[in-house]
């Protein structure tokens, strides 16, 4: 049982999880202490390398502040993670508005995931995290997961439908496909796009998942900036007009087309408005795979990203992503940090 920088950690074997006939009365996974605004017991997930620490809050006990995840997060002082994620109930998600309440008490949705960037901020959503919270519920028993039965799960993006798959040999383990709902693209290549000192320039795409993107093809004729292996991401980029908001930047290469069948394979990596380069970002896969369809006419797409390899796949109402997960550890947090 090792034990670093205050930090006990207990490695979690692949979960199995029969059904169960109810829910059970009690589901957090840390108690409570006096002054954290997060769980002392947090689980460590990741998906294909997005990583995540994860907590149950069954009875709103918990208010995330900024700071403390924030110092969770860091890796060198903290845990380290690219967000963490509250798995609670619709009820104590506080910046819900009325009509996003309404929503999920009409489909019944019991579990909600509260997403915090790095850096404190409110995500409104991340594909990535959902698969992760999707396996979380399923190991800690929260609902019945099943192979080939949906999970609907709200976000602050709206209604996410996630369903388990069996594995497959280029995706792996763990798998699960999320309809990631609606999508919308502005015009095609209406922003510049800069890398700090890197000499050149891309055009970019604008997409809305639920939280906006925008998205650079590389290493085709219509930008200058450096092949997408030397890119330095180390610095956020620059992204012209601005987007109030901030955005997430995705850069991708286009590595194979098959128009008989409609498949695509793609390389990407991304940059993430309040974490940096990530090794993964599944809204952005998404929007990706939005603009290579918008450009190329392929709706099916294979994209590799640092993490792993994820399927996505595009229709004129909806983007589904298909993609592993895994719970890596408990760990319990010192009181005094």
């Amino acid at each position: 049982m090792p034990v670093w920088h205050g930090i006990e950690c207990h490695y979690m074997p692949r979960p199995f999880c029969a059904p169960m006939a109810q829910r059970p009365a009690v589901r957090n996974t840390g108690e409570y202490s006096e002054g954290m605004t997060i769980a002392q017991t947090l689980t460590k997930a990741q998906a294909t390398g997005n990583d995540f620490l994860m907590f149950a809050d069954d009875h709103g006990a918990y208010d995330p502040q900024p700071k403390e995840i924030a110092h969770v997060c860091n890796r060198h002082f903290g845990i380290g993670a690219d967000g963490v994620i509250r798995v609670t109930h619709p009820e104590y998600v506080a910046d819900l508005t009325d009509a996003q309440r309404e929503e999920l008490a009409k489909a019944r949705v019991d579990w909600f995931m509260d997403y915090r960037n790095a850096d404190g901020t409110l995500a409104q959503m991340c594909g990535n995290g959902a698969r992760a919270t999707a396996l979380f519920i399923q190991a800690m028993h929260l609902a019945v997961v099943t192979e080939g039965q949906p999970l609907r799960l709200g976000t602050r993006a709206g209604i996410k439908t996630l369903t388990p798959l069996a594995d497959d040999p280029d995706l792996g383990t763990q798998l699960f496909r999320v309809d990631m709902g609606p999508w919308s693209i502005g015009e095609e290549d209406a922003y510049t796009v800069t890398v700090d000192a890197a000499a050149g320039e891309g055009k970019g795409t604008f997409v809305d998942m639920g939280n906006p993107h925008v998205v650079t093809v590389v290493e085709d004729a219509f930008t200058s900036l450096p092949v997408l292996d030397n890119l330095d991401l180390s610095v956020q980029p620059v992204v012209e007009p601005g987007i109030d908001e901030g955005q997430n930047v995705e850069f991708v290469r286009i590595d194979e087309i098959d128009a008989a069948t409609d498949i695509g394979e793609a390389t990407m990596r991304v940059y993430e408005r309040g974490c940096g380069e990530t090794m993964s970002c599944g809204t952005g896969l998404c929007a990706t795979a939005i603009v290579l369809r918008a450009k190329t006419d392929i709706s099916h797409w294979r994209i590799k990203v640092k993490g792993g390899t994820l399927r996505v796949d595009v229709t004129d109402d909806n983007v589904m992503l298909t993609g592993s997960a895994a719970l890596v550890a408990t760990v319990q947090m010192m009181q005094e940090r």
